[in-house]
């Protein structure tokens, strides 16, 4: 299993369903532009997909180690967006809801 599933396992074990209580949104995550996944998250439940999904209604571009540190809460999420090192394609508000339905 590479880092980047290893990352993605571990943001769905941080999953809120409370938060995802009548929610039906799909979120893409391109990493070092090679691996895709998604998150389709739908009334409270979320599961992960590999491979691009043409439904993402947005679509998370960073590097691996932007991931994972986003993930172990060693880099702040906003902080990589300003930065250049995470960028959004899509519904940006959406990208705001992951901190809702995965919190640290």
């Amino acid at each position: 299993m590479s880092d980047v599933k290893d990352a993605i396992e571990t943001m769905k074990s941080k999953f809120n369903p409370a938060a995802a209580a009548g929610l039906d949104l799909v979120f893409g995550f391109r990493i070092d532009e090679a691996e895709h996944y998604s998150l389709v998250v739908k009334d409270s439940t979320c599961d992960i997909q590999e491979g691009e999904n043409p439904d993402a209604q947005v679509t998370l571009v960073m590097d691996s180690e932007t991931l994972k540190g986003i993930v172990d809460g060693s880099t702040d999420g906003m902080q990589a967006f300003m930065g250049g090192k995470l960028r959004a394609e899509g519904d940006m508000m959406l990208a705001m809801k992951l901190s809702e339905l995965f919190p640290q």
